[in-house]
């Protein structure tokens, strides 16, 4: 049976910045991914939001990974090359009652260092936006878009330049622990084995893992909850120039309107709980996007959208449960084989990714 050095299980956002970051330390990193191409389940299916930290709790590894990973992943756009516009956003408050609410969020926001925020009333956030509507809106100036499928070609573009090498069409059907490493048994049935192992499979890690034939690992798995979110779009440019947010509601961050890197809009995601992988788009939900976002934009015309895709969060809190950390489980044995895996990493996952990346670096080089 073969070995390698190290072995990243995954090849989204978050995979291949473990695997660039491990390669970076010098080590021999392959980065195995079940499909013919890189980053096609969460990471090409998001809003390409770099958030800025207002929403995740005060201390939490979500805030942390946001803060940081946010000036990181600003930084590796710059050095390569990845499009990418620092452009703002505004969370709109629609009434009176909804005033408190702003309030809160920004004081949470400030507490988290997410950076020179500024409440605004209904004509400053109109000189912002003329075409919004709002009794006021928090203003982020820090928040950013990118492209994320740039993203994805720059990461691994980095890690291969650092010695590592990513192989496709490699799915990992079963894993097995001895004493001196994890065997990784492909689909096709040919076997690996190494003593630095990292499971960033997204929505696959908790079943992969769950596999394991070690029962203190299966154990530490969380359960695995999907969420499902569906995005519409318009077949024209939106009067906008920033991305404009409602309050936040249970289990996401509203209907909101973001921008692609050449002005064109889409909506969403909402929150749609559902128990299997399906990404088709239910044009039924349609009536609820309307509603939702002529709360700030009065003036969208009906039958202006159109839906467009969908992507599947993988929560570790069931509905109605209050939002779930990031959760990283991880094992080190001295002078034995080590294991790191990532579970619930959505939003802000691709914001968090190079700030995970150095952690899972660190987990396995320690």
């Amino acid at each position: 049976m073969e070995r390698a050095d190290t072995i990243v299980v995954g090849a989204g956002a978050l995979g291949l910045a473990s695997g660039y970051a491990l390669a970076r330390t010098g080590r021999e990193v392959l980065v195995l991914e079940q499909h013919s191409a890189i980053g096609t389940e969460i990471s090409s299916r998001s809003s390409e939001v770099i958030h800025a930290g207002i929403y995740y709790p005060t201390g939490s590894l979500k805030a942390r990974a946001c803060v940081e990973g946010k000036a990181q992943l600003y930084k590796f756009c710059r050095e390569h090359a990845v499009p990418y516009k620092r452009i703002g956003k505004l969370v709109v408050a629609n009434s009176e009652d909804q005033l408190p609410q702003l309030k809160a969020l920004k004081t949470h926001g400030d507490t988290n260092g997410a950076g020179a925020l500024r409440l605004l009333n209904a004509r400053e956030a109109r000189t912002f936006e003329p075409k919004l509507n709002c009794h006021a809106a928090l203003y982020s100036p820090t928040t950013g878009i990118f492209d994320s499928h740039a993203l994805l070609l720059a990461l691994q573009g980095a890690l291969e330049r650092e010695g590592g090498l990513v192989v496709l069409s490699t799915k990992v059907a079963s894993l097995k622990y001895s004493g001196d490493g994890y065997q990784l048994t492909m689909e096709n049935g040919d076997r690996l084995k190494t003593s630095r192992l990292a499971i960033a499979g997204g929505l696959h890690s908790n079943q992969l893992l769950s596999s394991i034939n070690d029962e203190s690992i299966r154990k530490a798995v969380p359960a695995l909850y999907l969420a499902k979110g569906n995005y519409f779009t318009l077949s024209h440019k939106p009067p906008f120039s920033h991305l404009i947010y409602p309050l936040p509601e249970p289990g996401g961050l509203g209907i909101h309107l973001t921008l692609d890197m050449e002005g064109y809009a889409r909506f969403g995601p909402d929150v749609e709980w559902v128990d299997n992988i399906d990404y088709s788009v239910d044009s039924t939900r349609k009536e609820n996007f309307y509603q939702s976002i002529r709360r700030y934009w009065p003036d969208l015309a009906k039958g202006a959208l159109q839906p467009d895709y969908a992507g599947i969060r993988p929560k570790v809190v069931p509905e109605g449960a209050p939002a779930g950390d990031f959760k990283i489980f991880h094992r080190s044995e001295s002078s034995g084989p080590k294991i790191i895996a990532f579970f619930g990493i959505e939003s802000p996952g691709l914001t968090s990714c190079l700030f995970l990346g150095n952690r899972a670096a660190d987990l396995l080089n320690n």
